[in-house]
């Protein structure tokens, strides 16, 4: 849960981002930043702010903006019906980011990264994405990603997305942002 006015802090602060990495927005989609806080009430930690271009019932495209050493936290895109789960696409456009997949533990510099809830984060085989860098992640994949000191813009394209269904190894977590005033 966040208050409107974090909210749109958070809203603006992702606008300069977006504008640091020249990303070219109309002023519709410059309204249009959702910020997800996935139900910890710890924004700065555990977060992310999207702008979606388009999601149709087969393709999708986003920004996804990250604040200084932000986390999206563990989770995959399961199966819903006949469709596999969102296979997607991250492409870092400005900033570092670290994504982690299966692969190995979490090394003691990695958890030393996570501020709290470590015990939710199970999958450790890292990757330093640069400017240009990007990974397909097929689905359900459990993967988890965190900005670099600086923070990032991600280049996300997939199959549909249907992010309210996304599974989280953290039980806790809500994935529609609860706005208060």
């Amino acid at each position: 849960m966040i208050t409107r006015s974090e909210q749109r802090h958070a809203q603006q602060r992702a606008l300069e981002y977006l504008d640091r990495a020249g990303v070219v927005m109309t002023a519709e989609e410059r309204e249009q930043i959702e910020v997800s806080d996935f139900g910890l009430s710890k924004l700065e930690y555990f977060g992310v702010q999207t702008l979606t271009y388009f999601n149709t019932d087969r393709i999708c495209a986003k920004q996804i903006v990250l604040f200084p050493n932000q986390i999206c936290p563990e989770h995959w895109h399961p199966k819903v019906g006949t469709d596999p789960g969102k296979e997607e696409i991250m492409r870092v456009r400005w900033g570092l980011v670290y994504v982690y997949i299966p692969g190995a533990d979490l090394e003691p510099a990695v958890r030393d990264r996570i501020p709290e809830r470590k015990e939710h984060f199970t999958v450790g085989k890292g990757m330093l994405l640069r400017p240009g860098d990007q990974i397909i992640l097929a689905p359900g994949t459990v993967h988890w990603f965190q900005a670099g000191p600086e923070g990032a813009v991600i280049d996300d394209y997939s199959t549909t997305s249907r992010d309210v269904l996304d599974e989280f190894t953290d039980p806790d977590i809500v994935r529609i942002t609860k706005i208060v005033d």
